[in-house]
């Protein structure tokens, strides 16, 4: 009985239960402050208040339970300093404050509780030291305050604490040496110090460190050498040092290292040679060398690697024949060894690799022509070997990478024809074959790459007339066919390629007029036609008027009121037919015309103007609301204004029950969604000042898998919010398309269903206020390149008021609606819950659910087999552990599809388990 008056708060009537020992009101979605009252429990031993809604700060009266041993606060909306009172805790061993809004400095009295054995403060807002007097919490095993504001240097008495295991400090600001009393820490398997701002040595008494697994010390600014006494660390297994400024070889102790499995020493200043037995405990999964100095060649302990499963060597000098440098790697995922010295000829072996996604082998000196081989590495998105000296044809079996978005083969000395092993790759979004001695015509059956953005065609030996089947290429934004012999005239169907933003013709022998053709391309931004020989005006568009002399320049046919060019007045070819006569009675009749036109239209904005003054209504420039983070607001407002042609349809690549959702590449050449919303009533139009104040907070929200939100512009005419662009688009076409869904592995989409769930966590339970999306469903998951999910919409719905008219046409989208909201419009997060269980279930079974989601719920006892039954037949069967992970998940969704909102879990419950049962 006394749990159920609990829900909405923590009562003050708890101070009445004086013999308390343990009292745990965990996952009770309790909301309000923690009472003072809570210090009249003098007996209580443990205080769990974990993953509810509490507010407000730690009362100071909490420093009174002198019997607590255990005080979990986490997850919850906690905030304020912490209290003093805490160093009055003299029985406390375990002290959990982690994912709050804890601010101010950290107490220097918790030095008192010298029997604590586990402080987890991360992921709050703490600033200041870190107190020196922790060094007397030598009963301290796990030190965990991480992702805060913390500054200073790292305290040596810190390494006091013989007992500690786990020290992790990262993303501070903290600034100084790493101090060599942390080598004292003899049982310490966790240091995690990257993201601060440290500088110096890593010093030598790390070595001392003999239990160490995990060692992290990237992205700070330590230099010199690494010491060699860190081959003494024989347990490691993860070494990261990146984006340093350390120097000197690479010690070959690594070598030495049995259990290593992710090695990252990028961005730095490394010299000499690889170490030559750096995989000799076989288990080398992650090696990141790139952006040093490293010569020699690849050891062959590398070449037998078979573990290794993403590997980037690239921006270095290695060197050595590429053909018997390395091996066959049956785990492989992606490989970069860019911009090296590299020579002889492409083996075979990279066919053999049989999950290898990337290959990068731009930059170096290989030879010889394509092995035929190269067409077995079936699973290839990217092929890069650009720059170097490959000769021959395109082999036909480049073909049967069906899964190839990107090819870049440029800057080489391949021959012969475009061949239809190109043409047949119709998932391609780059092509670049430019700066080889390619010949005869451009194939017409191009038109079939339906994905192409971008396509270079230019410096080489291609004939004949461009085709016209270029024009279906409508996702196209660059097009280079520079440097060739082309000729006749440009298709008419060149018109079609409204996405085309960049556009090189020049120095081919192309001929006729353009005006025509790019007069209702208005999208086009930079463009380059000279040296052929067109003729004629040229168009009214920003291009053609703003491209510079030598863009247009070596085509004495054209004219137009631009540097560079005649005028098209004087007469020319294009004038044959035409007399002075025709030409005068044309002038003086257009000379009229406008002087009526420009009457009437002069009358007529003058009485409008009377009568929307007489109305009250206020001038546009007034009305005007600009709320944008990094930009400024009015300048963006034109250039999107610009970019979409005043919101055409053309731009439009989405729309939903908020707006329409416009791609909009500015002149920097960032590119942003702009989602128009639907126009509003005056009854609806809100509160300016406080319409400004929660722009403001949500343009500060910054998380991983959440979009951001740049801004808002309101206007008389437009209202629209400003998004970054995500180029792989929303989840629910990807998962639609074969092809695309094939894409996402089992990996991907266990880690995309957990991104979400942080996303909606961090929304729900670290926002203040928190926020309700409204509307979670496949159509608002959009995906980066790295298949990384994010959520987009977030701002929408807490931006547009819940007691407008149509609020209940907005509320999310059919198949993803809570069933609560059938029979009440009371919107809370447990419909973001249910939502995401929906959306969860669709990315195991590759579809939406439909009317299985009622079946599901009953079936607790044979959820293996159900889930078997469910799995996306696209893809193939998950291995043992993948499928462990794809349980959880199932068993998570379905918990969250629970008819009784009160049934479902938190959406902080739901990052957790997750979290904890990821695949590593």
């Amino acid at each position: 009985m006394y749990i159920n008056e609990l829900f909405g708060g923590i009562p003050p009537q708890v101070g009445l239960l004086t013999n308390l020992t343990y009292l745990d009101l965990s996952f009770n979605q309790l909301s309000g402050k923690i009472p003072r009252e809570i210090g009249d429990l003098p007996k209580l031993e443990v205080l769990h208040l974990l993953s509810n809604e509490l507010n407000g700060s730690i009362p100071d009266e909490i420093g009174q339970l002198h019997l607590l041993n255990e005080l979990a606060l986490y997850s919850n909306q906690l905030d304020g300093s912490l209290p003093s009172s805490l160093g009055s805790l003299s029985s406390l061993a375990r002290l959990y404050i982690y994912n709050n809004s804890f601010s101010g400095s950290i107490p220097f009295e918790m030095g008192n509780l010298t029997d604590l054995e586990e402080i987890y403060m991360d992921t709050n807002f703490l600033k200041g030291p870190i107190p020196p007097t922790f060094g007397k919490l030598t009963k301290l095993t796990q030190l965990h305050v991480y992702d805060n504001e913390l500054t200073g240097s790292i305290p040596p008495e810190l390494g006091s604490l013989k007992l500690l295991r786990g020290l992790a400090l990262q993303y501070n600001n903290l600034t100084g040496s790493i101090p060599s009393t942390l080598g004292n820490l003899t049982e310490l398997t966790l240091l995690y110090l990257y993201g601060e701002q440290l500088s110096g040595n890593i010093p030598n008494e790390l070595g001392n460190l003999r239990a160490m697994i995990d060692l992290e010390l990237s992205m700070n600014q330590l230099s010199g050498p690494v010491p060699s006494s860190l081959g003494n660390l024989t347990d490691l297994k993860y070494l990261y040092l990146r984006e340093n400024q350390l120097s000197g070889s690479l010690p070959g102790f690594l070598g030495d290292l049995m259990n290593l499995k992710v090695l990252q020493l990028n961005t730095n200043q490394f010299t000499g040679f690889i170490p030559d037995n750096l995989c000799r405990g076989g288990l080398l999964r992650n090696l990141t060398l790139a952006g040093n100095n490293l010569t020699g060649f690849i050891p062959r302990s590398l070449r037998n690697c078979t573990s290794l499963l993403r590997v980037r060597l690239q921006e270095n000098q290695l060197t050595g024949n590429i053909s018997d440098s390395f091996g066959i790697y049956p785990n492989l995922d992606f490989m970069d060894l860019s911009f090296n010295k590299f020579y002889g000829e492409i083996s075979g072996n990279w066919g053999s690799c049989q999950q290898l996604r990337d290959l990068r082998i731009a930059g170096n000196n290989i030879t010889c022509s394509l092995p035929p081989e190269i067409g077995n590495a079936t699973e290839l998105q990217g092929l890069d070997l650009s720059s170097n000296g490959l000769v021959g044809q395109i082999p036909k079996e480049l073909g049967k990478l069906t899964s190839l978005v990107r090819l870049n083969l440029s800057r080489n000395q391949l021959s012969s024809s475009i061949g239809p092993e190109i043409v047949s790759l119709f998932g391609l979004e780059r092509l670049d074959l430019s700066r080889n001695r390619l010949s005869m015509s451009i194939p017409e059956s191009i038109g079939q790459l339906a994905h192409l953005v971008f396509l270079d065609l230019s410096n080489n030996r291609l004939r004949q007339e461009i085709p016209h089947q270029i024009g279906k290429l409508i996702h196209l934004s660059e097009l280079d066919l520079k440097n060739n012999s082309l000729i006749g005239e440009i298709p008419a169907q060149f018109s079609g390629l409204q996405s085309l933003v960049k556009l090189d013709l020049s120095h081919n022998n192309l001929s006729g007029p353009i005006y025509a053709i790019f007069e209702d391309m208005p999208g086009l931004a930079t463009v380059d036609i000279s040296y052929n020989e067109f003729q004629g005006l040229i168009p009214n568009t920003t291009a053609f008027q703003d491209a510079p002399t030598e863009a247009l320049q070596g085509n004495t046919g054209l004219c137009g009121n631009v540097d560079g060019l005649q005028p098209c007045s004087q007469s020319g070819p294009w004038e044959k037919n035409s007399n002075l006569d025709e030409r005068v009675f044309l002038i003086v009749f257009l000379i009229i015309g406008a002087f009526l036109l420009f009457s009437f239209v002069g009358v007529y904005f003058i009485l409008r103007r009377r009568k929307n003054h007489q109305r009250g209504e206020p001038e546009p420039e007034g009305d005007k609301l600009f709320s944008i983070s990094t930009y400024d607001g009015r300048i963006l407002y034109k250039e999107i204004i610009a970019a979409t042609e005043d919101f055409n349809e053309r731009y439009c690549i989405g729309c939903g029950g908020y707006g329409r959702v416009f791609r909009a590449k500015l002149s920097s050449g960032d590119e942003m969604a702009v989602k128009k919303l639907h126009q509003m009533s005056d009854s609806r139009q809100m509160n300016q000042k406080g319409f400004q104040n929660e722009i403001r907070a949500l343009t500060e929200i910054r998380h991983r898998n959440i979009v951001r939100l740049h801004g808002f512009c309101s206007h008389p005419q437009h209202s629209f919010l400003v998004y970054e662009y995500l180029e792989r688009g929303n989840l629910s076409a990807t998962l639609s398309d074969d092809g695309e869904a094939k894409e996402l592995g089992w990996d991907r989409r266990a880690n995309i269903v957990e991104g979400i769930a942080h996303a909606l966590s961090y929304m729900h339970h670290d926002c203040v206020p928190p926020i309700v999306h409204r509307d979670i469903s496949s159509n608002n998951i959009l995906l980066d390149s790295e298949y990384e999910a994010h959520v987009s919409d977030f701002g929408t719905a807490k931006l547009l008021k819940l007691d407008t008219l149509n609020w209940s046409a907005v509320t999310g989208t059919y198949g993803y609606v809570a069933p609560e909201l059938a029979y009440t419009m009371k919107v809370t997060e447990k419909c973001d819950v249910y939502s995401f269980g929906v959306v969860a279930i669709e990315m195991i079974h590759g579809q939406h659910p439909g009317e299985t989601i009622s079946s599901l719920l009953a079936a607790s006892d044979e959820i293996v087999t159900v889930l078997k039954n469910m799995l996306d037949p696209r893809l193939p069967a998950p291995t043992p552990s993948i499928q462990g992970e794809l349980l959880v998940i199932f068993k998570v969704a379905i918990a969250c599809l629970s008819t009784k909102p009160q049934l479902r879990p938190s959406m902080n419950m739901v990052s957790r388990v997750l979290s904890a049962h990821a695949a590593p």
